[in-house]
């Protein structure tokens, strides 16, 4: 590996031990074995990197759920917005989960202003990586349901994250996220029905 890959590496891993607030550019360059030097020359500067790292981290988490096709349901169904739905809350309450620094961009965002300016950007990015996992296809980044479905999707994660990290014994499981669903689908339909 390079610099710029030694870089992502141990901005990854100081992000799983110590958050964003509490992570230095020193640690990075300790943690990886390259130099301060090559944080502004590689990514423009420590707040790019830690999103960076914290993309990279959220596209590696799904990937022990299968590949799109892997995934049970057909493309858009329940089914595969339940089995979505199960890998997240599978992987909140194991140790090294990426899911709790959204909670802390949430939380500490107006404190980290360039970090957020970072993260902002990569939101459009998750909400196209969910539009992917349960429909199917990945649409291109102009695509007006990227600021539809891809927004909803988001949301909904966001608020499933915050409830596990608040209540973890009140949080819905995958089954009762798919029935509130199934359910507000019914409701919409009778009520253009009639």
């Amino acid at each position: 590996m390079g610099h710029r890959e030694d870089l992502l590496e141990g901005a990854k891993r100081c992000l799983l031990e110590k958050g964003f607030v509490r992570t230095t550019a020193r640690d990075i360059v300790k943690e990886s074995g390259t130099n301060l030097a090559s944080i502004g020359y590689h990514y423009g500067s420590k707040d790019a990197l830690l999103a960076q790292a914290y993309v990279s981290l959220a596209e590696g988490a799904s990937e022990g759920w299968g590949e799109v096709g892997e995934l049970p349901g057909d493309d858009g169904s329940l089914e595969r917005f339940q089995a979505v739905m199960a890998g997240i809350i599978d992987t909140l309450g194991k140790p090294g989960s990426i899911w709790h620094l959204s909670v802390e961009l949430v939380t500490m965002g107006d404190k980290l202003p360039a970090l957020r300016e970072h993260m902002s950007a990569a939101q459009r990015e998750a909400g196209r990586g969910f539009i992917g996992l349960i429909m199917g296809e990945e649409p291109p980044a102009d695509d007006p349901s990227v600021d539809t479905l891809g927004k909803f999707f988001s949301v909904l994660v966001l608020g499933l994250i915050s409830q596990h990290t608040f209540d973890p014994e009140f949080s819905p499981s995958a089954d009762e996220l798919a029935t509130g669903l199934r359910q507000l689908m019914q409701s919409a339909a009778k009520t253009s029905q009639g």
